[in-house]
């Protein structure tokens, strides 16, 4: 009785089920649509985790940031790179009406009519196989038609797909290009934020490879993230229209018995899933002192081939590539065995789940669902086990997407630092290595303090201490003052802060202390002693850094460029070369005396208020020499010389001169008395370069004098 009891009341609950079975049925279909989304939204959003300190201090740091040794920042796909990505979008992203945004949206609708496409693509497929097993061959031919006929929007939408993606990441990468380069290269007058491109290669540690970070890893993170979306969008899509399809089909319950169990193993492969991110950003950056390596011996195989290096710059580029191909190597065993359980788990596994779903209509009576025949049996098989495939397909597609995230991340991680670190730079802030002395508390106060510039006519310098961006203390205060006209001579031995005022003047390093007193750092105009030769035209040697247009602005010709040149006499080079627009490398076709005489030429070109000369003259003739200084003279333009050739003493009515440790005299320059001392010092160097001969000269007459007297 009680066994017939328990079947009647199983029965009844199995009526009352299959009565409202369809209002579950979409309940269960509500269910999945949210769970779906909601799932996809947790396995991509962020994963608690502490946060990690970018920076290990290692010493005393100064209050810009400087003195903080570098640490390896964490890359995961977590809270820190949805903060950086979202920053990042809102450049590439502007705004709602931008071109970036007009794109995604036709990307979106594109994503949207493939999916709809590839449904009815799967029920076609069902109905062709059951003409062939019906052997109903008008059909069968219609069907193949209409086949052939949705294959033109099919391949017209995959073809725009690929095409849209493109133009999405090209959009990315020249929005994010622009916003670095502005940062990189732009400077206002007189923006204490300018100069960038200096201040991250000499003032900061953060980043070594800026050129690589530019060229290459934003190309990277622009097609990932065009990428991404179709990878995350298109794929979430499919499973949740499929997978909708399929419960129509074989019943919502079978559909949330695989949900289950997918997830399960999904769960289970998310866990075996190595940092990919991490690798991503170390393979980047690896890549990139690879690339530097070549770079400098690019730059400096002159030097390289004199000493005969080539040794030992091929164990440093080995070094570095062996670094890289070990990494390399270590990524590639990783990403075998991680393929190995991915495909087992998302082909063969979930493809079993799924020809067990697919057998529900075959074994089971579904109310709702009829197959009466063998044709409507292999219909209904065909069209799920398509659904199937593509569900599958698409599903293996969001786990494969969490992996593209990781690798998204190592290059969002890498644009971040770049343009964190050019943040920081424009505000100031610096992180770099600190020498041993800097922990000493005197001169941990003076890398504490702050001084200040003032605009002026003059150049004055009140109580400056000169400091070095590692934090050495050159000088612990420096007062001068000059006045326009009044040459300045600057001597002393290497290293004691001759350039390092120069970098003060032109705005380049930070003032610690003390006030300056300057003009704009327009107003200056550096000639070093191998001078700068950009890209392009011989016009453009002699005006750089303005262009034709602004020279003509300026209402100079080319005629007067030619009087300019004759003043350093190379009008000879403009036929020689090819004329004004003949273009070379410029720093092999000309020797180091001519790249000096063009940066003279430059000079007399702009007309600056100020000249820095360090060495400008070193490979230049005597009276090529006075002739160019003299003419600075006549076009008001006061000279600041590092040199410590004797000859240049009369062109100047100061002189700075270092001792090298710590001190200086700032004077009145008489040119003749101390050309006098200096040829009178001379006179007694030789006197006692003579004397040891002199001794043993009067040696020799000695016993010469003995002899004879025995």
């Amino acid at each position: 009785m009680r066994t017939e009891a328990v079947r009647q009341h199983a029965a009844q609950l199995a009526n009352l089920y299959m009565y409202h079975r369809p209002v579950i049925q979409r309940c269960l279909n509500i269910g999945f649509v949210l769970y779906s989304l909601s799932s996809t939204y947790r396995s991509l959003s962020a994963r608690s985790s502490r946060p990690k300190d970018k920076y290990k201090d290692k010493g005393k740091a100064r209050d810009d940031g400087t003195a903080l040794t570098k640490k390896s920042p964490r890359v995961a796909v977590d809270a820190v790179f949805y903060q950086r990505l979202s920053n990042i979008l809102r450049i590439v992203i502007p705004s709602i009406r931008s071109k970036e945004a007009l794109l995604l949206f036709m990307h979106s609708s594109l994503l949207i009519f493939r999916t709809a496409i590839s449904l009815y693509v799967a029920a076609l497929d069902g109905k062709i196989v059951a003409s062939l097993v019906r052997a109903q061959p008008l059909s069968f031919l219609l069907n193949i038609l209409k086949w052939l006929l949705v294959a033109i929007p099919a391949t017209w939408t995959n073809s725009w797909l690929s095409y849209v993606q493109n133009k999405l990441a090209l959009a990315y990468r020249t929005r994010l290009t622009d916003e670095v380069l502005k940062q990189y290269l732009g400077a206002g007058e007189n923006d204490p934020g300018g100069k960038v491109y200096y201040k991250l290669a000499n003032l900061d540690d953060r980043i070594k490879n800026p050129d690589q970070m530019i060229t290459h890893d934003i190309q990277r993170f622009s097609n990932h993230l065009a990428a991404i979306y179709a990878n995350l969008a298109k794929p979430t899509l499919d499973v949740i229209l499929y997978n909708y399809q399929l419960s129509k089909n074989v019943g919502a319950e079978g559909l949330i018995i695989l949900t289950v169990l997918v997830q399960s193993s999904a769960a289970l492969l998310r866990a075996l899933t190595p940092p990919f991110g991490v690798y991503t950003a170390l393979s980047a950056q690896l890549s990139g002192s690879f690339r530097h390596t070549h770079s400098r011996l690019a730059e400096f195989s002159e030097e390289i081939a004199f000493f005969g290096g080539e040794e030992t710059e091929k164990m440093l580029v080995e070094r570095e590539y062996a670094g890289l191909v070990i990494h390399e190597n270590t990524v590639l065993g990783k990403r075998w065995w991680h393929g190995c359980v991915e495909e087992g788990i998302v082909k063969w596994v979930w493809g079993s789940f799924g020809l067990c779903l697919c057998a529900i209509p075959v074994f089971f009576r579904l109310p709702g669902v009829y197959t009466v025949d063998l044709g409507s049996r292999t219909e209904s098989f065909v069209t799920n086990r398509r659904l199937l495939l593509s569900s599958s397909d698409a599903f293996g597609r969001v786990m494969y997407s969490y992996k593209d995230l990781s690798e998204l991340a190592g290059y969002t991680a890498r644009v971040a630092l770049l343009l964190d670190t050019m943040a920081d730079v424009r505000k100031g802030k610096f992180n770099k290595a600190l020498v041993s002395s800097a922990s000493n508390e005197e001169h941990a106060r003076i890398l504490k303090g702050r001084g200040q510039v003032v605009e002026s006519e003059e150049i004055q310098f009140e109580n400056v201490p000169i400091v070095t961006p590692n934090g050495d203390v050159l000088l612990r205060s420096l007062s001068f003052h000059v006045k326009p006209g009044q040459h300045l001579l600057i001597v002393g031995p290497n290293g004691c802060g001759k350039s390092s005022l120069f970098r003060i003047l032109g705005g380049l390093w930070p003032v610690y202390g003390g006030v300056v007193r300057k003009p704009a750092a327009s107003q200056f105009i550096l000639i070093p002693q191998r001078p700068y030769l950009p890209l392009g035209t011989l016009r453009d040697q002699v005006i750089y850094p303005h262009s034709k247009v602004d020279m003509e602005a300026k209402g100079i010709t080319d005629d007067d460029l030619l009087q300019i040149l004759s003043l350093v006499n190379m009008t000879s080079i403009v036929e020689r070369e090819g004329g004004w627009d003949a273009a070379r490398e410029w720093r092999e076709a000309l020797s180091g005396g001519d790249q000096q005489k063009i940066a003279w030429a430059r000079l007399f070109y702009h007309r600056a208020k100020y000249a820095v000369l360090d060495e400008a003259t070193s490979l230049v003739p005597p009276d090529m020499e006075g002739q160019m200084m003299d003419h600075a003279t006549e076009l008001g333009i006061t000279l600041l010389t590092v040199s410590h050739r004797p000859s240049l003493w009369r062109y100047h009515s100061m002189i700075l001169q270092y001792d090298g440790q710590g001190g200086y005299v700032f004077t009145k320059l008489d040119a003749e008395k101390r050309l006098a001392l200096q040829q009178e010092k001379e006179a007694l160097e030789a006197k006692l370069l003579e004397v040891p001969n002199m001794k043993a000269r009067l040696e020799e007459l000695r016993s010469a004098a003995e002899e004879r007297a025995h």
